[in-house]
């Protein structure tokens, strides 16, 4: 099946369902509304898995992982090596995802879609090398067409395996020294703001690196002149291996009904190319946080996504989506275990109240 006939397999969830899950959970014990956002959380849930709520929530988490051209041009604090070793690092257990993830109930999964160099078989991964590594975009375009579109399958892939044995709630996030730089390409182009506006510190980069950074994405942009219109020739030309693995986990998600947890904002320029190719995959995303890269909001912002948290968080990894994970879960929770009046004999608010 191709890209586009996936695309249109993709439906809005179905608002009626919203209705009567609010009218479940305001029949619960507690005023209604009390529970917030884990209300919102409960019947989004419910009007993905179209009522169909499953016993306990799977939970996986997907680490895309790939090596940027674009860092010789010294726009991260750290080498491109670091990709690798990190990599190594979320497979032995020593990240602060293994951690997060844990906390949350959640598998983890790192994906080389495009890794510099080949890593030994693991628990953990899976290889799914589409190129090792993307050109350097300020000199030529990161990926061809044909690339760009054979990490969206990578990902669209990956999600309609797990569809079948039943995770029910997936994460992204990712791994890739010089990922920010891409990321805040794809966010000036498609958003039309200026480069400086969306362009954040990443790892923590000192301001002349910053700016020089900004130089770099706009001789980038200037170079390879990305069609705002196409959102397959944004990610081939200023995009990265593992933003397009995410947006093809996005898109599969939304296919198969399932919904997916956002991480920070390199996850969420994936998740954009997805919206653009396809506005309704909005519906099955959950924005996990807001960070404090400078694209992260505007790109929020276009979706209409508001965020869960608002940590500070800075990492990636998917450290954001396993955090989230935990609270969306706690929503489907009240959902299904708490009382309703009736169930537990307490009276209901008297109507002249």
């Amino acid at each position: 099946m191709n890209l586009d006939q996936i695309l249109s397999n993709i439906h809005p969830v179905e608002k009626e369902l919203g209705k009567i899950a609010r009218g479940h959970l305001d029949n619960l014990t507690k005023p209604p509304g009390s529970l917030g956002r884990l209300e919102e959380f409960a019947r989004k849930l419910i009007m993905i898995y179209e009522n169909k709520i499953p016993d306990s929530l799977k939970k996986v988490i997907f680490v895309f992982a790939g090596d940027h051209g674009v860092a010789e041009e010294g726009v991260s604090a750290y080498p491109s090596e670091v990709t690798r070793q990190m990599v190594l690092n979320i497979l032995s257990g020593g990240a602060g995802i293994n951690v997060l993830a844990k906390h949350a109930g959640a598998e983890i999964l790192v994906v080389d879609i495009g890794i510099k160099n080949n890593l030994k078989n693991s628990k953990g991964l899976v290889t799914k090398k589409v190129v090792p590594g993307t050109k350097n975009m300020r000199k030529n375009p990161a990926l061809t067409r044909n690339e760009a579109a054979r990490c969206i399958e990578v990902g669209i892939d990956l999600a309609r395996k797990y569809a079948q044995p039943g995770h029910y709630l997936l994460g992204v996030g990712e791994m890739g020294i010089g990922n920010t730089t891409p990321s805040s390409a794809i966010t000036a182009v498609l958003t039309g703001k200026p480069v400086s506006e969306v362009t954040g510190k990443g790892t923590g980069i000192s301001e002349s690196t910053w700016k020089n950074k900004i130089r770099v994405i706009e001789d980038a942009i200037s170079f390879n002149s990305p069609n705002r219109s196409d959102p397959l020739d944004v990610l081939a030309k200023v995009g990265g291996t593992e933003i397009g693995g995410i947006a093809g986990m996005v898109i599969g998600a939304a296919a198969n009904k399932i919904p997916v947890v956002i991480d920070g904002f390199i996850s969420t320029a994936g998740a954009f190319i997805a919206y653009c190719l396809e506005p309704k995959t909005k519906d099955y995303m959950f924005a996990s946080h807001n960070s404090v890269e400078a694209g992260h909001r505007a790109l929020l912002e276009k979706m209409q996504l508001r965020p869960i948290l608002n940590l500070d968080l800075r990492l990636g990894e998917g450290t954001g989506s396993a955090l989230a994970m935990f609270i969306i879960e706690a929503g489907l929770k009240i959902y299904k275990e708490m009382a309703t009046f009736k169930e537990a004999g307490v009276s209901e608010k008297t109507p002249a109240s």
